[in-house]
């Protein structure tokens, strides 16, 4: 496959929204399960310039988002479309993610925060060269989940 990064547009971000949801626990990705999240995801000013869709031949197939922080680091946040996770895609759209990182900013180190339930993204991240680095508690979707930092160095 061949992705695309461009800005997100309010269109593709209430798809994705309000139409992109996951089976069984992965289902805590749904964007519309919090609602903090939905509200941000929303709004065109909270996503700025560090939203992107991830398209291919046109077809929304996946969103990306990019944080510059400081030193160097990038944090970032991504999703698949429902459809097309489980079956082997995520390392070849992780790497294009990585690969826009870098054209667009440089970064010494990428870094990334991931629900510890979700092994299958883990396996992914750890398998492009990812490293965990902390384990914290976060509030969200009316829970209190535990999350994996991860960090990739450029």
């Amino acid at each position: 496959m061949t992705y695309e990064f461009k800005k997100m547009t309010q269109e593709q971000a209430e798809e994705i929204a309000y139409n992109w949801h996951y089976d069984g626990e992965y289902s805590f990705y749904d964007i519309e399960a919090d609602e903090e999240d939905l509200e941000e995801f929303l709004d065109s000013q909270a996503r700025g310039d560090s939203s992107f869709a991830v398209t291919n031949d046109d077809e929304l197939i996946g969103f990306f988002r990019a944080s510059q922080k400081s030193d160097g680091i990038v944090d970032v946040g991504l999703g698949m479309r429902p459809d097309l996770t489980g079956k082997g895609n995520g390392l070849e759209f992780l790497k294009a993610g990585i690969e826009f990182v870098h054209s667009e900013y440089a970064p010494t180190k990428i870094t990334l925060a991931v629900a510890t339930f979700n092994q299958r993204a883990i396996k992914v991240y750890r398998k492009i060269g990812f490293e965990d680095t902390d384990i914290f508690m976060q509030d969200t979707n009316g829970d209190r989940y535990e999350f994996l930092k991860m960090a990739y160095e450029c």
